[in-house]
């Protein structure tokens, strides 16, 4: 019997007269009651306490010394706990990094799926980049006439080694020839040397397409790409020498644009490597609000349209002086002028630095208080100009994945995430990494789905999240870290969820439970009492006169219960 319940002996805390508990492991257990009656008491500050405060004790001193030391539980005895998780709707979230999409891991497995698969597209002809290789190569020119006449070169920069040490290294390599000018050049006869900086083409091999010669055009190739380090050129004669630029790196060779190999923190807005360095990855920065320094656009600037220069005589007069040089009007409505003197006013010319530069010059004076006051009056969060918002250096967004930037997929509601990688189907094979990334994200996104959150966005911030909203984004990510033999606690998961999705819900807790896990909530929705394992309920009012057992059983069992509030509630 020990083995198969959490025994509760004595339990005194707060407002629970001397309780003794028997709660089912392995299985669904909800708590009920009227408000008040001790259930978070006993859920949370007996339950999750104990068996967060016995998991901490297994660490190390040293460990424990950075962990929050939870107290003992009042209560005489408490057998048959497992490692608790609770999850519920007053952990605040402060920092503005946290989104829907880092809470549940998503982004992480974002990132990873997108160093896999993703497809570059070059930022200057936004032409597929891909790694050449002999192979790849072969496959384009198999649809070449046979017979075609081909020369194959690799680039060569002249830079300031003397000309006849560079063509007596080339030709100890094995080159003979350079192409210039549509012509083929014996190096012997290249008697001036070359301007420095210039590109030489050196001639690898000249031969004729024909589908045998297979094996010499990829030795050829391979012999360019390892001499041109990665970059060779085909040149086709009966074409009026036609180029066709080929590189076995990220390289746009129509553009001559090298590009990051696509690593996964090249996709994280939490890593130097990904994230914006205008915003630092937050989307947003802090600056001067113009809309709150001219809050009024039909006011000339001589009617003091700049609200916090009304009482600056001195600095009022420096700016109509600089208007009178420009030829700027003071009497016309500011909304009036054209974009180019709005922008003088507020960037200035030469040596008056206009609205910005006396708000840049206020900043180094901070650390007086009344200097603070005035620029936290005048200064708001914007839309990040770099990134617009992504997050992203401009590295990270020129990799696709059907069409879709990493940004755009962080912008799609989770309905519109869930469906869009369920019908993904990626342009080659996937490796077994790759599988198990897209089959873990398209479970998590269907989990999220699930409890009835698929209006959010994956970049919707966390802190912005309301209670309910929370807990069941947490109870996602806890069914997608697949832990097993673990009590879980749950505060209320059904606040702010419409009735027809506590079905859903329901399936959800099943599925924690079937991973042989325990769970353990605090709830008072119908549906979820009807579907659990087990029932406690704690009455028979609030307060002083609560915190004792009406009833503990199975749902069949509560609705046979005369003297149960709750049995009354649900039938």
């Amino acid at each position: 019997m020990g083995q198969n319940w959490i025994q509760i002996r004595g339990a005194k805390q707060n407002n629970l007269k001397n309780l003794d508990l028997q709660i089912p492991l392995n299985a669904l257990t909800v708590v009920t009651g009227v408000s008040g009656s001790g259930k978070s008491t006993l859920a949370f500050d007996i339950l999750y306490a104990e068996g967060q405060r016995r998991y901490v004790e297994s660490f190390s001193a040293y460990a424990r010394q950075f962990l929050d030391r939870m107290d003992k539980p009042d209560v005489e005895s408490i057998e048959g706990i497992p490692p608790t998780i609770a999850i519920d709707q007053s952990r605040p979230v402060k920092t503005s990094r946290s989104t829907v999409g880092t809470m549940t891991e998503l982004h992480d497995h974002f990132k990873l799926l997108f160093s896999k698969i993703a497809e570059l597209y070059c930022r200057g002809c936004d032409r597929l980049v891909e790694r050449d290789s002999a192979q790849s190569i072969l496959k384009k020119l198999s649809s070449l006439p046979e017979e075609s006449p081909i020369v194959v070169t690799f680039p060569l920069a002249h830079g300031s080694v003397p000309w006849d040490e560079v063509r007596n290294g080339l030709q100890r390599a094995g080159f003979h020839r350079l192409l210039r000018d549509q012509s083929l050049c014996e190096l012997d006869e290249i008697a001036e040397a070359p301007a420095n900086g210039e590109v030489l083409e050196v001639v690898v091999d000249r031969l004729a397409y024909r589908p045998r010669n297979k094996k010499r055009i990829s030795g050829s190739l391979e012999q360019a790409f390892h001499y041109g380090k990665g970059k060779l050129q085909l040149f086709l004669p009966q074409e009026n020498w036609r180029r066709e630029p080929f590189s076995s790196h990220f390289h746009c060779a129509h553009c001559d644009l090298s590009f990051r190999d696509p690593v996964p923190n090249l996709f994280s807005f939490n890593s130097p490597l990904g994230a914006c360095e205008t915003c630092r990855g937050f989307g947003r920065i802090i600056d001067i609000d113009l809309d709150l320094i001219i809050p009024d656009p039909g006011k000339s600037l001589s009617e003091g349209a700049i609200k916090p220069w009304i009482n600056r005589a001195r600095r009022t007069r420096r700016l109509l002086d600089f208007c009178e040089r420009k030829k700027i009007s003071t009497k016309k409505p500011y909304g009036e002028l054209t974009e180019k003197q709005k922008r003088l006013i507020i960037e200035g010319d030469g040596d008056y630095k206009g609205i910005r530069g006396w708000f840049r010059r206020l900043e180094r004076r901070s650390y007086r208080m009344h200097v603070r006051v005035l620029l936290a009056r005048y200064r708001a969060y914007l839309l990040c100009p770099e990134c617009q918002g992504s997050r992203l250096k401009s590295d990270g967004l020129h990799y696709r994945i059907n069409g879709k930037t990493i940004a755009q997929v962080n912008a799609m509601s989770v309905g519109e995430a869930f469906h869009f990688f369920n019908d993904l189907k990626p342009a080659g094979n996937l490796d077994q990494i790759g599988s198990l990334i897209l089959q873990e994200i398209r479970r998590r996104l269907g989990y999220l789905v699930g409890v009835g959150l698929e209006y959010l966005t994956l970049d919707r911030q966390s802190r912005t999240l309301s209670g309910g909203e929370l807990e069941r984004v947490d109870l996602t990510t806890a069914i997608g870290s697949s832990l097993v033999n673990t009590l879980y606690v749950l505060d209320e998961p059904s606040i702010g969820l419409h009735p027809r999705d506590s079905r859903r819900l329901v399936e959800i807790l099943h599925r924690l439970r079937a991973n042989q896990n325990t769970v353990v909530v605090v709830e008072h929705d119908p549906e979820i009492i009807k579907e659990s394992d087990f029932i406690i309920d704690l009455g028979p009012k609030a307060g002083e006169q609560g915190g004792e057992v009406m009833f503990a059983g199975t749902y069949e069992a509560l609705l046979k219960d005369p003297n149960s509030l709750t049995a009354a509630y649900v039938s």
